[in-house]
């Protein structure tokens, strides 16, 4: 089921629709070379859930978008792409969505560039919508910076607390989803509690978000991932499904003897069980329903019954398709 399909707002999907054209007619800039590095994952899909978190708080599926909805959108799918292109590079990742990643198909160097550019379209966008959504994404942007900084200085540790996990995911992914409902909140003008309400919502959407993905690093496959499947146990980032395991009683020691250090495919898969069996991803998983509470509390205050459900339902459908570990 697609992320339309759970959000059950239908006037979100055809505004969806619309916005796809406008995603990639914002970063054409005329130079063949620049325009094919610009729009590489663009054209290779993707879910789309920073856009839809800010047209369907902007619109709470009750009308179409208007543009400066639909350009909010774009604002935080370009920085979501532009951080893509970046990690990769940092991560010396080779698959992204099923496809070469940018820096696999162009080289390093091009990737970074490609990423800064991205970035500039991102606030230039964000800019003609006015200064306080410039003002949000530019916030948002040092976040994400300070998320990136906060898990880069900590990998391959073993000691890796829970507090300098959530601090790194707050930044890297909760607080572009908590600015995508926020930049729909300020392009529609809704009221100030509603505002803050929906950013709230965004924020624990975001780390639903994160730990769901770092339960499916232990434990689905590639293709489910469109990456390889344990990528961040092998590349020294130490989830919190790995915390957990480290500090239990029965797997903890060997695990910790596994890890420290890159691992190859025969490690990597033995990590991932250590780490199942350490109940780090039923750990985890409780962890998500803590932050799928808030976030439905946050949505109390939300007047549209219809929206409320959407968002609520969307999010908690995240939490029940998991594969069998």
């Amino acid at each position: 089921m697609n992320p339309h399909e759970r959000l059950r707002l239908p006037q979100v999907e055809t505004d969806l629709q619309r916005l796809e054209s406008l995603l990639a007619e914002s970063v054409i800039f005329g130079d063949e070379y620049l325009d094919q590095v610009t729009t590489h994952l663009i054209y290779a899909g993707g879910k789309r859930l920073r856009p839809i978190l800010a047209v369907a708080s902007a619109t709470m599926g009750e009308r179409a978008a208007a543009r400066e909805d639909l350009m909010g959108g774009v604002s935080v799918e370009l920085m979501h792409l532009a951080s893509l292109y970046h990690d990769d590079v940092m991560d010396e990742a080779e698959i992204r969505r099923n496809v070469d990643s940018v820096n696999a198909r162009y080289g390093n160097l091009i990737a970074i560039v490609g990423g800064d550019y991205l970035m500039a379209r991102s606030a230039g966008i964000a800019a003609d919508l006015g200064v306080e959504v410039a003002g949000l994404m530019a916030h948002t942007l040092a976040w994400l910076t300070r998320g990136q900084v906060a898990e880069v200085r900590t990998i391959f540790s073993v000691d890796r607390t829970e507090g300098d996990y959530y601090e790194a995911i707050e930044g890297k992914t909760a607080a572009l989803m908590s600015a995508s409902c926020r930049i729909g909140a300020l392009t529609a003008a809704h009221p100030e509690e509603v505002r803050d309400a929906l950013t709230e919502f965004g924020r624990c959407f975001g780390m639903v978000y994160q730990l769901r993905d770092d339960v499916l690093d232990v434990i689905a496959v590639d293709n489910e991932l469109g990456k390889p499947a344990g990528q961040d146990l092998a590349e020294g980032i130490y989830n919190l499904p790995t915390l957990v395991a480290l500090d239990d009683d029965k797997v903890g020691e060997e695990l910790r003897s596994v890890l420290g250090s890159p691992l190859g495919d025969d490690d990597r898969e033995r990590a991932r069980k250590l780490v199942v069996a350490g109940g780090g991803v039923e750990a985890t998983i409780t962890a998500a329903r803590g932050f799928l509470s808030a976030a439905d509390a946050a949505l109390s205050v939300v007047p549209s019954a219809r929206l409320r459900d959407g968002m609520s339902s969307f999010l908690a459908s995240m939490l029940e398709d998991f594969p069998s570990y």
